[in-house]
């Protein structure tokens, strides 16, 4: 049996096979100089030279045999202990240079492997081709159907990079659900890199079986090539990254190239982000205040609360911009509460039959102590949870629905109302209507707008407005901007409409202005602010 090198061994272990060494070499000495005497001592007493042989010799030698076998013995011992510490080692070593659920390379690995595959395709005039993937919506994975289901999904996913990606290629587990792909292709046919991405997109778009489940797990990739400007393996894994951003911002389940325009739109993002965070924590994001309109009466009976933001040195940024961006980098719920107390704050005085309307998104809807924090901001500003609505979308409700269930019933209890908002546009919309509360429904814009010219649109409208009948839902319309549009709704039987048609959205101070005008505004010198009697009438743009 071959002991390891001695490089592989520590000075204790070389110590100790030093003196097993040393005993087992002595013995073996010590029985050959023993055990001649005693051959010597028998054969003269087989010849009749000499009539016995000396017990003393005898005794040495057995004892030379025993200290031998026990240093073969040990030897033995110690030769399987250091076998067994080198594949300890060698399994070390390769948990260190691999991820240990799916047996790609980690980002580490990558990057030294990468290096070598880079020099190497410079210098046979080849391009590396650089490609991130990401699963989409993978936490909602792991929430709904729990972490075994998730480690097969990641499994499944590293299977199916492995089966389309060239055979030289490196694979490589970059974080939870983030891989990536790397290989050598021809500079002049780009088209490779790009048949590769579009398969690994088509094989996730089939749904895969997990535990009795169907996951639908599609996957969005960043591509960079090594020629673009890149000087490292490092700086091209970072233009995939890039690359891989502006796919999920484009909508997920495809693939993008790198570009240089995109840095810098990162850059931007960036700065957005760290000024982001700085605006909530001030509340320099404000409410803004939609009318919300009878259509049988003309009168106005609430507002919707809208998030604007003035940006120092970029001026107004649309919500749309800056709400997604809110919830990844996780400060949706302080935005949105900031909202909630500053728009409760001014309208705790408004004639006491106006209410707000705030969105809640579904980041919030995780918030098991949602429902809490609501109530918590109503009695800290004095706004009655009566005069409360609150808007979800049916996209949001399907990320949890027996959460959203708890949280919807306990603002119930409270006597605040729900409105399901953009009805139509999210997912198994009768479904959610039979399994929450739901006070009213609102029609998304997109099919409000074109109702004139667009039958499809027309038709879906109508059956909604129908539907909330049979339901005994009022039906609220956004986006009106037009007074044919406005009749058209009317003459449908639809109940509420909002949109630019009755004013643009005011702030605070603007609507608080209007209102004073119009007598709507309660004032009492000991802080109380009764209801005042009647329903606003509607309020000029």
């Amino acid at each position: 049996m071959t002991a390891p090198p001695a490089a592989t061994r520590s000075p204790r272990t070389i110590n100790r096979e030093f003196v097993t060494g040393a005993v087992t070499g002595a013995a073996a000495l010590m029985l050959v100089g023993t055990g001649g005497a005693v051959l010597v001592g028998i054969f003269a007493r087989l010849t009749g030279r000499s009539s016995g042989i000396d017990q003393g010799l005898v005794v040495a030698v057995l004892l030379n045999v025993a200290l031998l076998l026990f240093g073969c013995l040990r030897y033995r011992a110690l030769t399987a202990e250091l076998n067994e510490a080198t594949d300890a080692g060698h399994r070390a070593r390769v948990l260190a240079q691999r991820d240990s659920l799916t047996g790609f390379l980690n980002r580490r690995s990558l990057s030294e492997d990468g290096a070598t595959l880079f020099g190497s395709a410079r210098r046979r005039g080849k391009v590396v081709a650089m490609l991130t993937i990401d699963v989409d919506f993978f936490k909602s994975v792991n929430d709904m159907h729990g972490y075994a289901v998730g480690d097969q999904v990641l499994v499944h996913v590293a299977e199916t990079i492995a089966a389309i990606a060239p055979t030289s290629s490196l694979l490589a587990r970059l974080g939870a659900d983030e891989f990536a792909c790397a290989f050598v292709f021809d500079p002049a046919h780009q088209g490779v890199a790009d048949r590769i991405a579009e398969r690994l997109v088509t094989g996730f778009a089939r749904p895969f079986r997990a535990n009795g489940v169907d996951i639908h797990a599609t996957v969005s990739i960043g591509v960079a090539r090594s020629d673009a400007d890149c000087a490292s393996i490092d700086a091209l894994l970072r233009n995939a990254d890039i690359a891989l951003h502006a796919a999920k911002t484009a909508g997920r389940n495809r693939h993008v190239w790198f570009n240089t325009a995109m840095e810098q739109s990162l850059q931007v993002r960036g700065e957005l982000e760290s000024g982001l965070r700085l605006a909530v924590a001030a509340q320099d994001i404000i409410p803004y205040f939609e009318q919300q309109v009878d259509l049988a009466t003309g009168l106005t009976t609430g507002f919707e609360v809208l998030a604007r933001w003035d940006h120092p040195t970029r001026g107004m940024i649309p919500p749309d911009v800056f709400i997604p961006i809110a919830e990844e980098i996780g400060v949706i719920g302080d935005l949105s509460l900031s909202l909630m107390r500053q728009a409760c704050t001014a309208a705790r005085d408004w004639d006491s039959a106006l209410t707000l309307s705030i969105n809640i998104s579904s980041v919030q809807l995780r918030d098991a102590w949602l429902a809490q924090k609501i109530i918590k901001t109503l009695v800290e500003t004095g706004f009655p949870a009566s005069r409360l609505e609150i808007e979800v979308t049916e996209s949001a409700l399907f990320d949890n629905l027996a959460l959203a269930q708890s949280i919807v019933g306990s603002l119930k209890n409270q006597g605040i109302r729900l409105a399901l908002d953009d009805f139509g546009t999210g997912f198994s919309s009768l479904a959610h209507l039979r399994a929450l509360p739901f006070d009213r429904i609102k029609i998304d814009h997109s099919f409000v707008a074109s109702i004139l010219d667009n039958a499809e649109s027309m038709a879906i409208v109508n059956t909604i407005v129908r539907l909330g009948d049979s339901l005994n839902l009022p039906v609220t319309a956004e986006g009106i901007e037009d007074a044919a549009v406005e009749e058209r709704l009317r003459a449908l039987g639809c109940a509420k409409g909002q949109g630019y048609l009755y004013g643009r959205p005011m702030n605070a101070a603007q609507l608080r202005r209007l209102l004073a005008e119009q007598r709507l505004l309660a004032h009492q010198p000991d802080g109380d602010f009764p209801p005042v009697r009647g329903i606003a009438p509607r309020l000029a743009g």
